[in-house]
C-alpha cells in the first residue's frame, strides 16, 4: 500500500505562476528519488468554516490562496529513503521564498487506509 506526504501551503495569488513553475521542479526531483506521483492543487472552492477551514489552517492573509498537495510513495520505507535524497539534491536549492511563506506550511506523513485504485489494508 502506497505512503503519501500531504501539504497544505498558502501562496500569495499574484504567485500562483512562480509557484507552479517551483513545483514542476521539485516534482521532478522527487519522481527521480522514488515517488510515484506528485498532485499540486489550487484552492478554488474554499468554503469559510465556522470552526476551521483551508484559509484558517494555513493562516492564509488576504491576498493569498491555498495550495492543497501530496506526493505518493510505494512505502514509508521509500518515503524515508527517498526524502533523504531530495533534501541532499542540489535542484533543491530554490528559492521557496519566492513563491510562499515555508513557516506556514502544513505537511505531514499518511499512511493509506482507503484507496478506491488499490485493495485496503489488512487490519
Amino acid at each position: 500500500m502506497s505512503y503519501i506526504d500531504g501539504f497544505i501551503i498558502p501562496v500569495p495569488l499574484n504567485k500562483k505562476e512562480t509557484y507552479r513553475a517551483m513545483a514542476a521542479e521539485a516534482a521532478a526531483v522527487f519522481k527521480d528519488h522514488g515517488a510515484t506521483r506528485v498532485v499540486e492543487c489550487w484552492g478554488d472552492d474554499l468554503p469559510g468554516g465556522q470552526t476551521t477551514d483551508f484559509m484558517g489552517a494555513a493562516q492564509a492573509k488576504g491576498g493569498e490562496n491555498v495550495v492543497f498537495s501530496w506526493i505518493v510513495w510505494p512505502s514509508r520505507e521509500a518515503r524515508d529513503a527517498g526524502y533523504k535524497l531530495v533534501m541532499a539534491d542540489p535542484r533543491m536549492k530554490m528559492e521557496e521564498s519566492t513563491s510562499f511563506d515555508g513557516g506556514r506550511l502544513i505537511f505531514g506523513g499518511f499512511e493509506v487506509m482507503l484507496d478506491t485504485d488499490q485493495a485496503a489494508p489488512a487490519s
